[in-house]
């Protein structure tokens, strides 16, 4: 069932899609960023693949902290996890995103690549976004509220990438006024 909503997928989609798995069950779709809101609004708005439940919406950082290694895969993934409560069918969509370079080219720690939001589709991807948005500051285009949701405000940096410095010493905030 699941791997004919990828089948499905592959014809609605065609040159969008990056590439694509099996694996026991678990059906991906591998596409780039850019393309997330056609995508989504595809398998959802789609009768046959009727993807009308997110089920859950994460980030991976794929940083290569040996900076010897040369890699060529985007550094983030933003992965969504789908499926169709008319026919049961799953699909994993990964959308790949770079991270902001500097002017000089070097990485930004604090940069923000950024992501059109899914909330329109599905509204209880509201608190998914943000808390990719706290841990890895992947920003979402036009989220409706795109505070921080699990850290304070003056929290600088984003501790689930991979260049997060574990030693880090974050700002006491004290909010009941007492030094």
């Amino acid at each position: 069932m699941s791997a004919a909503a990828l089948g499905r997928a592959q014809k609605l989609l065609g040159d969008v899609i990056l590439s694509t798995s099996s694996f026991r069950g678990d059906e991906t779709l591998v596409i780039k960023a850019a393309h997330v809101a056609r995508v989504m609004k595809t398998l959802h708005d789609d009768a046959d693949l009727a993807m009308d439940f997110l089920v859950d919406l994460t980030a991976v950082d794929r940083h290569a902290l040996d900076l010897s290694e040369t890699n060529t895969t985007p550094r983030f993934e933003v992965v969504y996890h789908l499926r169709s409560m008319k026919s049961g069918a799953r699909l994993r969509v990964k959308a790949q995103l770079d991270d902001v370079l500097t002017a000089d080219g070097g990485l930004d720690p604090l940069s923000a690549p950024e992501i059109d939001t899914v909330v329109p589709l599905w509204p209880g991807a509201n608190w998914y976004e943000r808390e990719v948005f706290d841990m890895f500051g992947i920003h979402f285009r036009n989220h409706p509220d795109p505070r921080r949701i699990l850290l304070y405000e003056e929290f600088v940096g984003y501790p689930l990438r991979k260049d997060y410095p574990k030693e880090k010493r974050q700002p006491l905030v004290r909010r009941d006024g007492s030094e």
